[in-house]
């Protein structure tokens, strides 16, 4: 009985020693878990759809998503925190005070600066852009960019005293880059402004209560009723560019994960990711039906 128990203890303790090993050659990463965080709206939801489904295709890691965080200060906290590694974050965030900022609106030196802020700050690697920003642009009906030639918002000047302007409410309490700045950088305002939820502003363009909204630019009601965006030709706007962001200490643990998650970088447009949210939103599609879609298309997964 004796000689049998050393036989058993021998056999074990090599199939211990031999463990490690093989899951090494499955991957080192089996096991473990990544949590992409996202805000309440579909597009990071997409988004994080499509990370989750390019890393568990590449990786032994398992992802999850931990959707409907409130605002993207609530995703920084918590990426901050380690309850979360990865998001979609916007380069426009830098100006809520996270730290000192160079003062611009020039889309290359804010990238920068977000970049570089959130690295020697937080932790984090904040990637070059998706290839789009979501950021507020005035879109008129099709009807009244016809009737008035509308290219840019500068454009506007000679009518707006006669148009109807359905806006978010907040906007229109906004320091920096509110309805009053914009009357002082434009030089014109609304005949009248109709401050309701953005998720409204759209279907009251649709029903022609409103002539102008402030709109999202890869919102989906841009599409659903066929709105014209202007160009912010003078810059008041501030840039918010795309861009996937991960903390450095998971980086380093996985360092396979930079080659995957640059995948995205600079494959996807406005014109895209509003078009994306629009099968989410419009036509009830699921977002991880709509991710995995798109990187079956785009050649990104099998």
């Amino acid at each position: 009985m004796q000689k049998k128990k050393r036989k058993f203890g021998v056999a074990w303790i090599g199939l211990a020693a031999l463990l490690p090993l093989a899951l090494t050659a499955c991957g080192g990463s089996k096991g473990d878990t990544l949590t992409i965080g996202t805000q309440t709206y579909t597009e990071p939801k997409i988004l994080a759809e499509m990370y989750k489904a390019l890393i568990e295709d590449k990786t032994g890691l398992k992802v999850k998503i931990k959707p409907d965080l409130a605002a993207s200060k609530v995703v920084i906290d918590a990426m901050k925190k380690g309850d979360i590694q990865m998001a979609t974050l916007y380069s426009g965030e830098i100006y809520n005070g996270y730290f000192d900022i160079p003062d611009t609106k020039d889309r290359a030196e804010v990238l920068k600066a977000a970049q570089e802020g959130f690295d020697k700050n937080y932790g984090f690697k904040w990637y070059d852009s998706y290839g789009f920003e979501n950021t507020y642009a005035f879109a008129v009906r099709q009807d009244v960019a016809d009737q008035y030639q509308l290219k840019t918002v500068s454009d506007l000047k000679d009518h707006a005293k006669d148009l109807k302007l359905g806006v978010d409410t907040t906007w229109l309490e906004r320091d920096n880059d509110g309805y009053k700045a914009f009357q002082q950088a434009y030089g014109f305002s609304f005949g009248q402004t109709f401050p309701m939820e953005i998720s409204l502003v759209y279907k009251a363009a649709g029903d022609r209560k409103v002539d102008a909204v402030l709109a999202y630019t890869t919102d989906p009601g841009i599409k659903q009723y066929n709105l014209v965006t202007l160009e912010d030709d003078k810059h008041f706007f501030p840039p918010y560019d795309a861009s996937p962001v991960i903390r450095k200490d998971m980086l380093e643990k996985h360092p396979e994960l930079n080659d995957i998650i640059s995948e995205l970088i600079g494959k996807i447009d406005a014109k895209t990711m509003g078009e994306l949210n629009y099968q989410v939103d419009v036509e009830q599609r699921s977002p991880d039906e709509v991710a995995v879609e798109y990187l079956k298309q785009n050649g990104l997964l099998d």
